[in-house]
């Protein structure tokens, strides 16, 4: 199966830095059932195209299933060729960074709509070329399609079309187009829908799903009909769509698939709660909320009047479109005291010096192993504020989540997950490093054996 993202922004080349793929070779990534293979059938100034062929694996593809519906079926179906929820697995995982807006020196240019082409060859739109036009053109993509004739045997027209999508568009923005939509239309998944599921859909919808006309049935044929996780994605919508984002964070921050039910307080509302009582525990009033996401503990900060000086701090241009959402609200003479700005912890920013204290919570770990020390030095090193809080989840808790599958992690963009001991060891290195001393509190329910679901460090400037 195959797609093609086609840019005429000039120099349109520079679709290889917003991809992170070159456009003068061939790249290739195993994924499931499969091979995916970018390349660069077009590149020049003027035009460049990039093509996603994913080349299916049949044995890989039958492997383990069974239906006894019709014994044929699973040797005898469109899998390899039509572009459903393979493809947008694929584009998941071969375009990650570029779906998250991440483009390091080219940042900006990731922040900048540029005209943009998608082909899609091959396409089941199980609800006919309406259907495709309902779920794109609300998102501003101009539509072309034309519908895939039957052979002369069965005469006719088949449920597949070549699709055609035009349109002036961050590249981020359209890749979460066609990672949610195309399973959507397909209104199928070659895999088993879980909890997480919920988790893909809100990341991947931020910013345009909770507007979209059609959200109901988009989450409904996401989410393969599962009642429970389709009114758990709807609520959540319906609170984003009324600014109210609180528990579209909670669902960004962690999947549904790590939150005891039983568990009274929200361990999110708990991590809030215990990085605003070391806030006012140290006397800070300058404060700064590192990777601060879509601002729920900003909104918290925020109701504190000691807190005079707040800055929330984000790499992505989107996270900080739905921060700036929550105070639209909010009289003048508080939202004066906050400020959002747009920054990248792995480089250092001379604006972040001088603050009281400095937030990292729940944000190391999305942050690949090897970064860390670039992030430890534009922190600790060039911001130098005289408190740093940081919060990670304590992975030996995750036995306690009777529904997270083993060895798997609580986020699907987590890099890693530390033990306690991992943690400490980390901490302690940085604050020998960066002549601060460091205490530990746990955050939750302490377990005698698994201890607290996330580690909370304090770091303080040495005296």
């Amino acid at each position: 199966m195959l797609m093609t993202l086609t840019t005429t922004h000039e120099p349109a080349t520079e679709l290889g830095f917003l991809l992170h793929k070159h456009p003068e070779r061939a790249q290739s990534s195993t994924v499931a059932a499969g091979t995916a293979h970018v390349f660069y059938p077009t590149a020049n100034d003027s035009e460049c195209t990039a093509a996603l062929l994913l080349d299916i694996d049949p044995i890989e593809l039958v492997r383990g299933r069974h239906d006894r519906a019709f014994t044929l079926n699973q040797y005898v179906n469109d899998r390899p060729y039509a572009a459903g929820s393979m493809l947008a697995v694929a584009i998941g995982t071969v375009f990650r960074t570029a779906m998250n807006g991440i483009a390091g020196t080219r940042q900006e240019l990731a922040d900048t709509a540029i005209p943009l082409r998608v082909h899609v060859p091959a396409l089941p739109s199980r609800g006919g070329p309406d259907l495709v036009r309902r779920l794109f053109e609300p998102l501003g993509w101009q539509v072309g399609i034309t519908t895939v004739p039957l052979d002369a045997v069965f005469g006719g027209d088949s449920p597949y079309v070549d699709l055609k999508l035009t349109g002036t568009m961050h590249v981020s923005a359209a890749l979460r187009h066609l990672y949610v939509l195309l399973p959507v239309l397909d209104n199928a998944k070659h895999y088993w829908v879980t909890e997480e599921e919920v988790t893909k859909l809100l990341r991947a919808g931020e910013g345009w799903l909770a507007d979209h006309p059609s959200r109901e049935l988009i989450s409904q044929r996401y989410l393969a009909h599962r009642p429970a996780y389709v009114r758990f994605a709807l609520s959540r919508l319906a609170e984003a769509d009324e600014t109210d984002a609180d528990e579209l964070d909670n669902a960004l921050a962690e999947p549904v698939v790590a939150e005891q039910p039983d568990r009274p307080v929200p361990l999110s509302w708990q991590r809030r709660d215990s990085v605003i009582a070391v806030l006012k525990e140290v006397n800070a009033h300058k404060v700064l909320d590192l990777g601060c996401g879509g601002g729920a503990l900003l909104r918290e900060l925020i109701k504190e009047p000691s807190f005079t000086e707040i800055v929330g701090v984000d790499v992505s241009a989107r996270a900080l479109e739905v921060a700036a959402r929550r105070f639209e609200r909010t009289p003048e003479r508080v939202r004066q005291r906050l400020t959002l700005r747009q920054s990248a912890l792995t480089y250092v920013d001379q604006s972040l010096a001088g603050f009281d204290a400095a937030v990292l919570m729940e944000v190391i770990e999305h942050v690949d192993e090897p970064r860390l020390p670039a992030l430890e030095h534009s922190v600790f090193g060039a911001a130098k504020p005289a408190t740093v809080i940081v919060t990670t989840p304590n992975v030996e808790y995750n036995i306690r989540f009777p529904t997270l599958p083993e060895g798997k992690l609580r986020h699907a963009d987590h890099r890693f997950e530390w033990t306690r001991a991992q943690f400490r060891t980390w901490a302690d290195s940085v604050a020998e490093r960066y002549d601060y001393t460091v205490r530990y509190l746990p955050v939750g329910d302490d377990d005698p054996e698994a201890g607290p679901p996330t580690k909370l460090a304090v770091f303080e400037v040495s005296r």
